[in-house]
Formats: structure tokens, C-alpha cells, sequence
């Protein structure tokens, strides 16, 4: 029996820290501007804050500093990303959308190896097109960033 090459993914292609990461469409609720944040004392860099989305109380992310990216300028480009894993949303700050792309899972090379830890461990792998090199965000290791937020006191 012949086995079937992997059908290629459809993914969106963002700009974070001036590089060009991949998300996959499957996990892409929506795509809007940016809306105004409520910063969270005590809460890591990576957690831009939090935003009314839709009526609704929405963690938005910068993965730019975990990615070590360099700190370009939020402008009128940036755009917001929701993402929904299993009926959970989160919004994930970019600097910009390059478009959506058709992503071959056998041409996704591993990761480099000289990338710090938080950046290797949210990458799923790394790719080149016609337009560069690309990351390709491990969604799941992003929905898990949560995990390593310091716990609230709980009363009584």
C-alpha cells in the first residue's frame, strides 16, 4: 500500500518583530485592528494585556518578546489575530498579514538550533519560499503560555 503524502496546510503568514511566522487557518477565528489593552500588573511581557472582543474579556499576546524579536513599532498595519482552540479564544498581537499561503508539512526543516529556548519551544519548525524564511508557530505551545503564569491567591 502506497502511502499518501501529507496534503499541504493552509496557513496565514504574520510579521512579528520584522521576521514572518505561519499560523494555521484552522486555528485563525478572525483577523481585526487592534483594540485598546488593559495592561496586568505582575503579568510577563508576552501578556499585552486584556481587551473587550466582541462583548467579551479577551487575553491578547505579543509573542515578540519570546521570539526575541526586535521591538518594531505597533502602526496602522498591525492587525490582531484571534485564535480559538477548543472553544478557548486568544488574541495574538502582529505587526502585519502577508497573506494566506499553502504550507507543505515535508518541506517544514526542524528548528535552528543557536534559537533561545522560549523561541524554540514555540516554533513547530521552519520553512523558505519565494519570499524568505518562515517560522511556523506551534499554536498548541502558545494556548500552554498560560501555564506559566504565577497562580492568584485564592481567598479563605
Amino acid at each position: 500500500m502506497d502511502e499518501q503524502p501529507a496534503a499541504p496546510d493552509e496557513v496565514v503568514v504574520v510579521r512579528l518583530g520584522g521576521s514572518r511566522y505561519a499560523l494555521a487557518m484552522s486555528s485563525v477565528a478572525e483577523v481585526g485592528r487592534p483594540p485598546s489593552l488593559t495592561r496586568v500588573p505582575g503579568m510577563p511581557a508576552w501578556l499585552a494585556g486584556v481587551a473587550n472582543w466582541r462583548g467579551r474579556v479577551l487575553a491578547v499576546l505579543d509573542l515578540r518578546p519570546l521570539l526575541t524579536a526586535t521591538d518594531v513599532t505597533l502602526d496602522r498595519h498591525a492587525r490582531l489575530v484571534v485564535l480559538n482552540r477548543g472553544g478557548i479564544p486568544v488574541g495574538l498581537l502582529i505587526e502585519g498579514v502577508d497573506g494566506t499561503h499553502l504550507l507543505d508539512p515535508e518541506l517544514v526543516e526542524p528548528v535552528l538550533a543557536h534559537l533561545p529556548g522560549s523561541a524554540s519551544v514555540l516554533l513547530a519548525g521552519q520553512t523558505t519560499d519565494a519570499e524568505g524564511p518562515c517560522g511556523v508557530l506551534d499554536l498548541d505551545a502558545v494556548f500552554r503560555l498560560p501555564n506559566s503564569l504565577p497562580r492568584a491567591r485564592r481567598a479563605g
